[in-house]
């Protein structure tokens, strides 16, 4: 198995809170990036970290332009300016839970609702258009809700834009990292208020979780060693 990012490539990480997580942002609005707060605290900076522990032989880049609040509605104003102008190799996408979640916490706002047709054509216009720019590739990442029941209504909506998600991988032949099917292996055995206060934004419980399961999408070997070391 080897590892799909190679070295000298570049990985952008791209999506809303769950993405953002306090990254650092330049004067200069270039992509967050650093081996430190830059990042922010959630899962981008667990990646970089393991990608250079594990694979320091490659000098893979890894930069994080998650925007707190984005729905996929406002991710698709700023695409061109946030991912394309960087010209990423790879590009890692979750987007979904605020589009979700405004129909539940502000049902009485429905000009902030993303219905589940407009999330999906959405994404499939930015994954067609996105896929040819890149040398590497597209890891879509479902979004998730850390509820373990199923029957709960916010948890059965966000299903139906994780099916959204895995429908546009198979057909448009990107790599898919099940974010809710990582969670739920977790809940089988913890309380949810353990990965994630409010069941959205993830402590370091949770921003590992992702990692991995990003990670794994790429063939990540933790028991990698550079060529010729013993």
């Amino acid at each position: 198995m080897t590892m799909k990012i190679k070295s000298g490539q570049h990985l952008m990480l791209v999506g809303d809170s769950v993405t953002d997580m306090g990254r650092i942002r330049s004067p200069q609005g270039t992509p967050s990036e650093g081996f430190a707060e830059q990042l922010g605290h959630g899962y981008p900076r667990a990646v970089c970290g393991l990608l250079n522990a594990c694979y320091p032989e490659r000098l893979i880049r890894v930069t994080n332009t998650g925007d707190s609040g984005n729905n996929i509605r406002a991710l698709k104003e700023r695409w061109e300016r946030d991912v394309l102008a960087h010209r990423p190799d790879w590009v890692g996408l979750m987007i979904g839970i605020n589009d979700v979640w405004r129909q539940f916490d502000s049902p009485h706002k429905p000009f902030n609702h993303v219905p589940p047709e407009e999330y999906e054509s959405t994404l499939r216009e930015l994954v067609a258009r996105t896929l040819p720019q890149l040398s590497g590739g597209m890891v879509l990442m479902t979004p998730f809700f850390l509820e373990p029941n199923r029957n709960d209504p916010m948890r059965r909506r966000v299903d139906e834009y994780g099916e959204i998600v895995r429908r546009t991988a198979r057909e448009y032949g990107t790599l898919l990292a099940d974010t809710q099917v990582a969670f739920d292996r977790i809940l089988a055995h913890r309380y949810s208020g353990m990965i994630a206060w409010d069941r959205v934004h993830p402590n370091l419980i949770g921003a590992t979780v992702l990692a991995r399961v990003l990670l794994e999408a790429l063939d990540f070997d933790y028991a990698h060693r550079p060529a010729g070391e013993k």
